[in-house]
């Protein structure tokens, strides 16, 4: 500090550089206020800095002090800092230089008593509660049995033993363990991840889904409990499709998860006993309902038994039943034996009266009758045909005598058509014979071309045309096999054959040779096969 005094102006005034001043000022401030609490509103907060510091800003009615937590002190604290909480804050005050500001940096920070909290818990309760995410409908039963617990809590606390310690008492079952921060930064957004976590489990996953939940931590202050006033951790709350149990702090503590779970238990003990029944009360309520339902059983089929005795002896005696349709059977069969003879008696009789009338010389009287009157029929059929011809034939006669009578100009009329009639047959004639010779040379053209085109033609230059034994044309030697059955077809006829020799191999490969340029007169027909 002697430097400060040390002057060469004429005004006995120290000459020092800015960053002096402001180390000074510095180094002066932090002398001063090395520790200070200061009492204010939170104004200005945007959760932690992505380096883990958070900066914001305290303020009254009449100032404003910029403030700063660094990421180590952030993890320390007890709840999480938010815009308008009123605050206590313990640090020291500084500057930076760089811009000729001066903060407080924040070592504790703690609610402005617990009347802030409680005020900002209420209308936080309000908001939610107004979105229905407390409303009672919401809310579902536990499962009476549930198969998997899922736990969301600290791995490490007293709660979780005593929460497995009860569950194993009472009936044991699978129980899942999520392990969470349940005190300071950050612990609420892991409770909230957990519940989420939980729902998102499928029902054949790898890992089963459990049928209920248990969010449970151990009692504290108001701030040790606050991260389960979250609102993340109520909002998972309540639309978690899986039962929810809370049991945050003890019997006298609530938190808002309260309000949105399923189901309040006092202590996490109590939600193990909300969860599962007791096994030995289950069992010796099955005991029981065994015995009371064998005993029923037994007085039911007593009261059965003694029913069908009662109902045996009002029962008529088999020889009873069966007297009336004994007799019926004896007279029905003494009966029958006279019933066939009177029946057969009977038939004799008809059959006798009907053969009396099938004499032969009856029959003989029938069939001439029939022969006679089918005489008769024919002869009148005879002269109805000859009256239907003598009919016709004057009908005729009568025609061809007014024919000849017909004037002499109808007559030149039909020698004029008749000369007409030939001359369009002549003409007909010869249109036939026209184009009968123009679709001849048409056909004979036709022919020309398809004989030129014709493989004939390239067998008559001396090449052969090979066939299988179904008539079809052989295009590659591989297509043949030893002792394969061919046809091989020349000009002038065709021969059978046999292969003595199996596919030759595949030729080798050879270099290509220069391609010749095109020739440039008109193309040659080559070989169609």
């Amino acid at each position: 500090m002697s430097s400060f005094f040390e002057s060469d102006s004429p005004s006995n005034l120290t000459e020092y550089s800015v960053s002096e001043l402001s180390g000074s000022i510095k180094r002066t401030v932090e002398q001063a206020f090395d520790q200070v609490r200061v009492r204010g509103e939170i104004s200005g907060y945007r959760g932690p800095h992505s380096s883990g510091h958070a900066y914001f800003a305290l303020k009254d009615d009449k100032a404003r002090i910029d403030a700063v937590i660094w990421k180590g002190t952030m993890s320390r604290l007890k709840f999480r800092p938010e815009e308008g909480m009123e605050v206590i804050a313990t640090g020291k005050v500084t500057t930076f230089p760089g811009s000729s500001k001066y903060q407080i940096v924040i070592e504790t920070l703690e609610p402005a008593g617990a009347g802030a909290l409680m005020a900002l818990i209420e209308e936080r309760k309000r908001r939610l509660g107004a979105e229905g995410l407390f409303d009672p409908s919401r809310k579902r039963p536990l499962p009476y049995m549930p198969r998997v617990i899922g736990v969301v809590t600290s791995p490490t606390g007293a709660v979780i033993r005593d929460i497995l310690h009860r569950i194993s008492d009472r009936f044991p079952v699978h129980v899942i363990v999520w392990p969470v921060r349940v005190q300071g930064e950050g612990s609420g957004n892991e409770v909230a991840a957990a519940i989420e976590g939980f729902n998102a489990f499928t029902v054949d996953g790898s890992i089963a889904r459990p049928d209920l939940l248990i969010v449970a931590r151990g009692g504290g202050s108001l701030e040790d409990l606050w991260s389960f006033n979250d609102e993340a951790v109520v909002r998972a709350a309540a639309n978690s499709q899986i039962p929810l149990i809370s049991a945050v702090g003890h019997e006298t503590d609530w938190t808002l998860i309260d309000y949105a779970s399923d189901q309040r238990a006092p202590t996490p003990t109590g939600a193990a006993e909300m969860a599962v029944p007791v096994k030995a009360d289950l069992e010796a309520g099955v005991s029981a309902l065994t015995a009371r339902l064998k005993s029923a059983v037994g007085r039911q089929m007593d009261n059965r038994r003694q029913s069908v005795r009662a109902l045996t002896r009002a029962l008529p005696s088999l020889d009873q039943l069966l007297a009336l349709p004994r007799r019926r059977f004896d007279e029905a069969s003494a009966g029958l034996g006279r019933g066939l003879q009177m029946n057969t008696a009977n038939k004799r009789r008809t059959f006798e009266r009907t053969a009396a009338h099938l004499r032969p010389d009856v029959l003989s009287n029938r069939i001439n009758e029939r022969r006679q009157k089918l005489s008769e029929r024919m002869m009148r059929a005879e002269r109805i045909v000859e009256r239907l011809i003598q009919r016709s034939a004057a009908r005729v006669s009568a025609a061809h005598a007014s024919l000849r009578t017909l004037p002499a100009r109808l007559l030149s009329q039909i020698h004029r058509s008749q000369d007409r009639l030939t001359g369009l047959s002549g003409r007909a004639d010869s249109a036939l014979l026209a184009d009968l010779r123009r679709r001849r040379s048409t056909v004979t053209a036709h022919d020309r071309i398809l004989q030129s085109l014709s493989y004939r033609n390239v067998l008559k230059r001396g090449y052969a045309l090979v066939r299988d034994e179904t008539g079809l044309p052989i295009k590659a030697a591989a297509a043949l096999s030893l002792n394969h059955a061919i046809a091989i077809e020349f000009a002038d006829g065709s021969i059978n054959a046999v292969t003595t020799e199996g596919a030759p191999s595949p030729p080798q490969p050879v270099k290509k040779r220069a391609e010749k340029p095109a020739p440039t007169g008109p193309p040659k027909q080559g070989s169609l096969f």
